[in-house]
């Protein structure tokens, strides 16, 4: 107790993040001076007893068990350390310290029974060891969980395939949200919602998982959703209409550059263009699809160097999909949603400058609507 009082009054309390205060907060000295205890104690034995009593075996056996056991308690208080202040730094090592380090413990509790059981019955540990080949399958039956465990974090580092702080996204598990520890046996991932989900580590080996890391690095996050459109909305262009549109900034040039090819073409072809089938026309759509481009181009929170396109999918019966594909300028969700919202409000309010119509299918409102006016 001396001793302790005296390390621990003249230890760098003061300074997080020191090996002294780590090795302290796991108990290393506290074990170091046990075993000196027990050093004493033994020695003390062999003095005062004679060598061959009774008493002088079993203290010697018991100071040694004692010895063994704070050891191992010293030397997982060195590991404890290790790991404090690796998780302590500012950087993520790409390796899964904490599997390891269970792993090495594993391994030491492992040989702290066999020389305990060797010290027990007074033979030695070497005669013991030749009979781990006889029951090494009921080890590797008991053992098993922890060593597809170890075999999984070596390879989820060796192909930088997971590390904490990443987004991993597994329905099979229901896991969507952030990785917080990486263990030898279990992988924990606290969801958006602030629950905490538990995957065997070699789960994400035998199984499929999405990590988000990727976007974080690129700095961007991917839009990709879709407005239906009402086909019977759609028609060609007339000369109001362009003349309406030609008022727009974002589609001034576009119209002209356009309306001049599509003259020259036609009139190469020489058709009869009073007839609407007849030769290419500009239509509320394709038009439509162009301001969309032009708009997100010049939108300041959409990534300009990365792919950005409005694209026209297959129609069904619920209408026609235009759909935007852009990656916005920032990754934080609640930003990311608020730039989306505002594109899509945007849409939505200039679909009747087009005469075109969103698509949505009749509600009960609608229907007594109709049975009430007939």
């Amino acid at each position: 107790r001396i001793v302790l009082k005296v390390l621990l009054k003249f230890h760098f309390i003061d300074r997080p993040g020191s090996w002294l205060n780590a090795f302290i907060k796991h108990r290393f000295f506290h074990n170091i001076v046990l075993m000196v205890q027990c050093t004493v104690v033994q020695i003390q034995s062999k003095a005062w007893l004679e060598h061959e009593s009774f008493l002088n075996k079993l203290i010697c056996s018991m100071t040694d068990l004692a010895l063994l056991f704070f050891g191992l308690m010293a030397v997982f208080g060195v590991l404890n350390a290790l790991q404090t202040m690796i998780n302590q730094k500012s950087f993520q090592l790409n390796f899964p310290i904490k599997g390891i380090i269970q792993t090495i413990k594993i391994v030491l509790c492992l040989i702290f029974g066999l020389i305990t059981v060797a010290i027990i019955l007074g033979k030695s540990p070497v005669l013991l060891l030749s009979g781990i080949g006889a029951i090494s399958a009921v080890l590797m039956l008991v053992f098993k969980d922890p060593i597809m465990g170890l075999v999984a974090g070596v390879q989820l580092s060796a192909n930088n395939m997971l590390m904490v702080g990443d987004w991993l996204e597994m329905p099979k598990h229901n896991a969507d949200g952030d990785v917080i520890d990486i263990g030898l046996t279990t992988v924990k991932v606290q969801n958006w919602d602030r629950t905490i989900t538990t995957i065997p580590t070699y789960a994400l080996i035998s199984d499929s998982f999405k990590n988000w890391r990727g976007m974080a690095e690129f700095g961007g996050r991917r839009i990709k959703r879709k407005i239906l459109i009402s086909t019977s909305s759609i028609h060609f262009l007339d000369h109001k209409d362009i003349a309406e549109l030609k008022e727009s900034n974002l589609l001034v040039s576009y119209l002209k550059e356009k309306i001049e090819e599509l003259e020259v073409e036609n009139t190469k072809l020489d058709l009869n263009m009073t007839c609407k089938i007849n030769g290419r026309r500009l239509t509320n759509i394709g038009t439509f699809r162009r301001y969309l481009v032009s708009y997100l181009e010049k939108h300041p929170q959409i990534h300009q160097n990365t792919t950005l396109m409005v694209r026209q999918l297959e129609p069904s019966k619920e209408g026609l999909p235009i759909e935007i594909y852009a990656f916005t300028n920032t990754i934080n969700w609640v930003d990311y949603e608020a730039i989306q919202a505002d594109i899509f409000d945007h849409i939505y309010a200039v679909l009747p400058e087009f005469h075109l119509r969103a698509h949505e299918s009749p509600i009960g409102h609608d229907i007594r609507n109709i049975s009430m006016n007939s």
